[in-house]
């Protein structure tokens, strides 16, 4: 048996898929982006002449961010990932997109791919994390949500 999670307050899926899935203890985090509920892109700005400036390290806080409110209603958090993959358009934002993912793990966290990618879903975005986390279907959360 399994659960699908739609969730309120966090940017729409693109597709006819759920925000994370549940099946017994694991939990699977569909790809997630930079992307505010409002289609906004964090880590991406265009002023008045049109010129884009996009940061990859932004854009790597807000995914993990992301991540970490999803799973949250689920009764998880970071602390329960497993594995990781992680899609950057270009290898060149790999130091940058590093250095915020060791603000938030380390060799104790999930195990990780990286790997590069012709495109995503919007022209703004540099990055997107899929993942798996652990989540003990017995475990006690009602204090953990107090």
């Amino acid at each position: 048996m399994s659960e699908a999670y739609l969730l309120d307050g966090k940017a729409r899926p693109r597709g006819r898929f759920p925000h994370a899935k549940r099946a017994g203890g694991f939990v699977y985090v569909s790809g997630t982006s930079s992307r505010l509920p409002s289609n906004e892109i964090v880590g991406a700005r265009v002023d008045e002449l049109g010129t884009v400036d996009l940061d990859i390290r932004a854009q790597t806080a807000a995914v993990i961010e992301n991540i970490a409110d999803i799973l949250r209603p689920i009764g998880g958090g970071l602390d329960d990932l497993v594995q990781v993959t992680a899609y950057l358009v270009s290898m060149n934002d790999f130091g940058g997109y590093n250095e915020v993912y060791a603000r938030y793990f380390d060799e104790n966290g999930p195990t990780r791919t990286t790997v590069a990618v012709h495109q995503l879903p919007h022209p703004h975005l540099l990055i997107e994390i899929q993942a798996v986390a652990w989540i003990d279907p017995d475990r006690d959360t009602t204090q953990e949500q107090q």
